[in-house]
């Protein structure tokens, strides 16, 4: 009896352990870089349209100011994004970071399928 409490026990702490060292999803979908949108690390990757549709835009953290305000190309917008730059990202429903429309910010590692509003803007933090 001793042997099964103990494999269940180890069944349950892999099974956590495995849950907490998965990258994490967006509002609406599971994460896994195989399944989801291909984005390298050191990147900000977006997508024009939901479910990492679209061309795919890429930024390096190389080329991004910390704490810059970066705008999308005028008349572009992103849907979906990845953010592996190992630094937490806001992404913005102004072009120009207002804090008055909706913005949100991502940890790294986090695969949004949908945003939940059209991403005009972004900014990279420090940690």
């Amino acid at each position: 009896m001793r042997t099964i409490r103990t494999a269940a026990a180890v069944t349950t702490a892999a099974a956590a352990l495995a849950l907490l060292s998965a990258p994490t999803a967006g509002a609406a979908g599971t994460a896994g870089q195989g399944r989801l949108g291909s984005c390298a690390a050191g990147q900000l990757c977006l997508w024009p349209k939901a479910g990492f549709h679209g061309t795919r835009s890429t930024s390096e953290l190389a080329d991004i100011g910390i704490e810059d305000c970066v705008a999308l190309p005028a008349g572009s917008s992103a849907s979906s994004l990845v953010n592996r730059t190992g630094r937490p990202v806001t992404t913005y429903q102004s072009a120009t970071c207002a804090e008055t429309g909706e913005f949100n910010t991502y940890p790294s590692g986090t695969w949004v399928p949908e945003s939940p509003y059209v991403v005009r803007a972004y900014k990279v933090w420090e940690h």
